[in-house]
């Protein structure tokens, strides 16, 4: 959520920033605003701001013309505290206006700090709570900014990613860190950084990715990293895998689309080099787990939000077919909130496509203080989730822009396939089943092409299915997390209404709700459970419903069917999922949606 780019060096920061703000509109936002240190007369302290409620183009109608100097701050902001407004865009300022300041995150204890600046008489010009920050550093009397923004901090709660300019130390910006995701770009007498590498790559891609409670102090030569503490801390750069090409439309005119049509090669990529023929399993070094600790896994937890839970209840399904241990998938938002039991014979796994997922990282650093063994499934590397668990997987999807997941859900669920694999083996899967299992995954890449090449058919099927206000999706044991992540993909980029039910669950309460005007989307695979859930089609149709099937073959009994290649069946649901994508993308094509950013959504949540 939200996006935060500056820069401090010799060239003009305006057009860096508003490139740099473009890179991350992906995010979700609904406000934009820059503030830069310029030169010349009549500018008070040299701190000048443009803000704008809207997208980024609105803020490039209203900079001026000569709206010039070398260090700027930037964002993006989705709006938690106060309504999108021109007063509540970032950067915000002090009374003095020699203060700017960017937030991602969220103060818990901002009304209390507030009402107490209030009574002391500050005078407040949003309804935000970054605003508290600034007016805390403008009334700092420290001697350096590091310590004026450190003794701000020390009084605040919650979580943050901040960025602070100060016209009277114009030499520096200072940049600090707690639960959202600050990024550090590393150039030739130049410094950058960022809430995400999208909007550095172009420029450089030598990185330093900062820690909770860490902090880093920009100058145009320089950089150095300390803790809120002050102790200095090492920081060594990494290099960005990606190219900044990856980050751009490729001729698509949507990412959701050219992300869709990614994942051959996306798949490809997170099979590469990780298959073990001779042993009939799968090299996942990341893991750091020995095969006798991994056959003393008694049972595993997986954790995720949203397309990463869904593609974690397809991992847990995985891993009690292969390697039969005990498996489930739970919503990382709701797992710390129950005082759960935290066994250490369980083996935790959380799932995020940033690796950021603010309800998703604190469950890690819940577990982790419990003494649990984490391990993580991730897309960003050198994540917050990346570095604070035990070892993992990395999903190599490539930089995903559209808010809603495709290619790393799809990715995902064959990473959770590869550690299916590997816990199967080094316990009592056969050498047999292995080799089954490996020429699934290597059959997936082309049979993702296959069903790409229904597109214009399936488009059609969205045109047919689009006058819909409500669609009901269904499936059983491996169907129903694909009906989940197909329900959750249409709402999203659609608007339309979209529920999800275990096909067996239907005749326990929703049928009430089924009739012509809410059509059903039904996943059957061609596995034992083929008939019932053939059954589950009599029930709809007897009641009037009209029935979309993403099955093996034709289904006599739907009105329409999405034929999909077979695998193994226990990667189907992998293929099954790719169809449903299309659908959703098409359906919200015909109805003239945002599709790449849909409404009151952001990419990565690092909000509660």
């Amino acid at each position: 959520m939200c996006g935060i780019v500056g820069y401090i060096g010799k060239r003009d920061v305006t057009p860096l920033l508003l490139e740099g703000l473009q890179r991350l509109e992906y995010r979700g936002y609904d406000s934009v605003g820059v503030a830069i240190l310029g030169t010349g007369p009549g500018r008070a302290g040299g701190l000048r701001t443009v803000k704008a409620k809207g997208r980024v183009r609105d803020l490039r109608d209203r900079v001026p013309e000569r709206f010039t100097g070398t260090t700027g701050i930037a964002h993006t902001r989705w709006a938690t505290h106060g309504v999108p407004s021109d007063e509540n865009a970032h950067p915000h300022q002090d009374a003095s206006g020699r203060v700017a300041v960017v937030h991602n995150g969220i103060f818990d204890n901002a009304g209390e700090l507030r009402a107490k600046l209030a009574a002391e008489g500050v005078e407040f010009a949003s309804e935000t709570d970054t605003e508290v920050l600034a007016h805390l550093i403008g009334r700092s009397q420290a001697p350096t900014l590091e310590e004026r923004v450190r003794e701000a901090l020390a009084h605040i709660e919650g979580t943050y990613g901040v960025a602070v300019l100060h016209a009277d130390f114009p030499d520096r910006i200072v940049v600090a860190r707690n639960g959202s995701p600050v990024v550090l770009g590393i150039g030739e007498h130049e410094m950058f950084f960022a809430s995400d590498v999208a909007a550095l790559v172009s420029h450089t891609r030598q990185v330093i990715t900062l820690g909770d409670g860490e902090m880093a102090t920009l100058t145009a030569d320089d950089y150095r990293t300390y803790t809120t503490e002050g102790s200095r801390t090492s920081a060594t750069p990494t290099t960005v895998e990606w190219e900044a090409e990856s980050y751009d439309m490729g001729g698509h005119d949507t990412y959701m689309h050219k992300e869709i049509t990614e994942q051959v090669e996306s798949v490809d990529r997170v099979l590469r080099g990780r298959i073990d023929d001779r042993f009939a399993t799968v090299r996942l070094g990341g893991l750091n787990m020995d095969a006798r600790e991994a056959r003393g896994v008694r049972r595993v937890k997986i954790l995720g939000c949203g397309s990463a839970y869904h593609a974690g209840m397809i991992g847990a399904q995985l891993i009690e077919e292969l390697a039969r241990v005990p498996a489930d998938a739970e919503p990382a938002s709701e797992f710390r909130y129950r005082n759960p039991v935290v066994d250490p014979d369980t083996l935790y796994i959380a799932v995020s496509q940033s690796g950021e997922t603010y309800d998703t990282l604190a469950a890690v650093q819940e577990l982790k203080r419990k003494g649990a063994r984490v391990l993580g499934v991730v897309n960003v590397v050198g994540s917050a989730i990346a570095r604070e668990t035990d070892g993992g997987v990395y999903v190599h999807a490539g930089p995903e822009v559209c808010v809603v997941s495709t290619k790393c859900f799809t990715n995902t669920a064959v990473a959770f396939a590869l550690l299916a694999l590997h816990l199967g083996r080094v316990r009592d899967l056969s050498v047999a089943d292995g080799r089954r299992i490996i020429e699934g995954l290597r059959r997936l890449p082309g049979q993702i092409a296959e069903i790409l090449g229904q597109e214009e058919a399936i488009a059609k099927l969205a045109a047919e299915y689009a006058d819909a206000t409500s669609m009901m999706f269904v499936g059983r044991v491996r169907g129903y997390p694909v009906a989940r992540e197909a329900a959750l993909k249409l709402k999203e980029v659609s608007y339309i209404h979209a529920e999800a039910y275990p096909a067996s669950e239907l005749k326990h309460g929703p049928l009430a709700l089924i009739e012509p005007a809410v059509p059903t989307v039904a996943v059957l695979p061609e596995d034992e459970l083929l008939e019932k859930n053939r059954a589950t089609l009599e029930e709809i149709r007897a009641r009037g419903g009209r029935i979309l099937a993403v099955a093996h073959a034709e289904q006599e009994k739907a009105d329409h069917t999405i034929v999909v290649p077979r695998n193994e069946v226990e990667l189907d649901p992998i293929l099954m999922s790719v169809p449903l994508q299309l659908l959703a993308y098409h359906t919200a094509l015909v109805l003239g949606r945002d599709i790449d950013r849909p409404r009151n959504l952001a990419k990565s949540v690092t909000v509660e």
